[in-house]
């Protein structure tokens, strides 16, 4: 669960200064009063003694071969070595007591978050594809909040946490992994592993435990497409044949892959988005309208814009179309 606050080293260094602080003061104090003090050796309190006597003290071991003798001495004490022996206390239990407090408090933040969590979206791999698909999301403004990453690299995780998202640890083939994920609950599943074979095992493993939730797949090779829907995918994307068709494209009109990239870069320019049809819409035909309707979603199911199916628009239908995207203002 993403949360802001010192870190660990740091709040660490901060405890240890202080008790070495306590302990430098008390050193400080019992030598000034050595004359108040009484060694069994009879041999006097020297550096090294009054270093062993604050050290035993702040501990409250306190063997009691140094002891205060003097009034001087014991009432110095109870002024400033006692108040001393707790602060030490303090930072030595407060530190334990704020491990355990940390610990149930995240793992209560975990458990709310997964009884509360409805309708989000699971990012299992987070490589290349996995943060492109997330940098796509939080450009259409999605709320990092409702996007999970399930990866078992803690470097991706953490610059994952680094971002806002939730994020899991562990392997999107294992289903308690996905069960911490909100998987059943989640609204839309990405699988992006580097491996076909993996895409396939995430994707039987994720279907099993969501069997609503839409799930988008990445695989590198065209012939395992049908093993990944097989397996319960609703969208297949083939990451290589689909850059080298964008190459083959360039070699003959470059001009078409500089749209296609356009399109698919949500930040400026033209985008590819989805909407649904306005009531005086209603009727008419998809190719007539202002917007550029590239295909029209009736019933769960894609058709293109000149399909005679869906030359007449109807009421629940939604448009995929090109819109303008204007690049936010930067900040002066």
């Amino acid at each position: 669960m993403p949360e802001r606050g010192a870190g660990p080293v740091r709040a660490i260094l901060f405890r240890l200064l202080v008790a070495a602080t306590a302990l430098t003061v008390t050193v400080f104090v019992v030598y000034l009063g050595r004359d108040g003090y009484r060694d069994v050796n009879e041999d006097g309190v020297s550096l090294l003694d009054a270093f062993y006597y604050a050290t035993v003290s702040l501990s409250t071991t306190g063997y009691g071969d140094i002891t205060p003798a003097s009034d001087k001495a014991r009432l110095i004490n109870v002024l400033l070595v006692t108040p001393l022996r707790l602060l030490f206390l303090i930072v030595l239990v407060g530190t334990t007591l704020e491990l355990l407090t940390e610990r149930s408090r995240q793992v209560f933040r975990i458990k709310r978050w997964r009884d509360q969590v409805r309708d989000h979206v699971v990012v299992i791999g987070y490589g290349t594809k996995g943060a492109a698909a997330v940098d796509t999301m939080l450009s259409d403004g999605a709320d990092p909040a409702t996007i999970v990453v399930v990866d078992s690299d803690p470097e991706r995780l953490r610059l994952a946490g680094g971002r806002g998202l939730v994020t899991v640890s562990g392997s999107g083939t294992r289903s308690e992994a996905l069960r911490a994920a909100g998987v059943p609950r989640a609204a839309s599943i990405v699988v992006a592993p580097n491996r076909d074979d993996t895409a396939v095992l995430v994707t039987l493993t994720a279907r099993e435990l969501a069997p609503n939730a839409t799930i988008v797949a990445s695989v590198r090779e065209t012939e395992n497409v049908h093993l990944v829907r097989q397996s319960g995918a609703d969208s297949v994307v083939v990451s290589s044949e689909t850059a080298g068709r964008l190459l083959g494209i360039a070699t003959a009109t470059p001009a078409v892959v500089n749209v296609i990239e356009d399109l698919l870069t949500p930040d400026e320019g033209f985008s590819i988005a989805e909407r649904p049809v306005e009531p005086d819409e209603v009727g008419g035909s998809p190719r007539h309208l202002t917007d550029i309707v590239l295909g029209v979603v009736r019933a769960d199911e894609l058709h293109r814009v000149d399909a005679p199916l869906v030359d007449a628009l109807e009421p629940h239908d939604r448009l995929l179309y090109v819109k303008k995207v204007t690049a936010p203002p930067e900040p002066s």
